[in-house]
């Protein structure tokens, strides 16, 4: 449905084609699942040098597994451990370009050298996590971050 190719624009105007892509995806739908799935695969489709993109939905104080693209990852993250639980933890986006020198870092796939997580936040209630992984350093960078944010927003409205 969506192809690589179609990305042949300034980073800006492809991040605006994956909202707008986001957008029509989650139109009339309220399952968190169901978006979800498709959340991680459009934008593992769409972003280059990513190993791993996926959520992790609160449970409690700790982060749980959710829908993911890539190998499997770790189960349950406590809040405050790692990359994932320093962003539930402050529900701060954390933009990590080196992962190895993070304090804490949980390595659940070794070729993963740089990392984004954003907090989704509901009614200042942490809902869960985008957390998206690559094996390159400095990956990612502050217009990755202004959109991703704009991602997680888009997908709060069909919550």
């Amino acid at each position: 449905m969506f192809h690589v190719e179609n990305y042949s624009e300034s980073r800006e105007k492809n991040y605006e084609l994956v909202l707008k892509q986001l957008r029509a995806l989650i139109d009339g739908e309220n399952n968190l699942i169901a978006n979800l799935s498709n959340a991680s695969a459009l934008l593992n489709q769409f972003l280059e040098d990513v190993n791993w993109v996926g959520f992790y939905l609160t449970e409690g104080n700790q982060l749980v597994l959710g829908p993911f693209q890539g190998l499997p990852a770790c189960v349950r993250i406590p809040f405050g451990r790692g990359v994932c639980g320093t962003a539930a933890e402050t529900q701060q986006t954390q933009l990590v370009a080196d992962v190895h020198q993070f304090p804490g870092h949980i390595a659940c796939d070794a070729a993963s050298q740089s990392e984004i997580v954003v907090p989704i936040v509901k009614d200042d209630k942490l809902i869960g996590l985008l957390d998206i992984d690559s094996p390159i350093k400095n990956r990612f960078d502050e217009l990755d971050q202004a959109y991703l944010e704009k991602f997680v927003e888009a997908l709060l409205e069909a919550m």
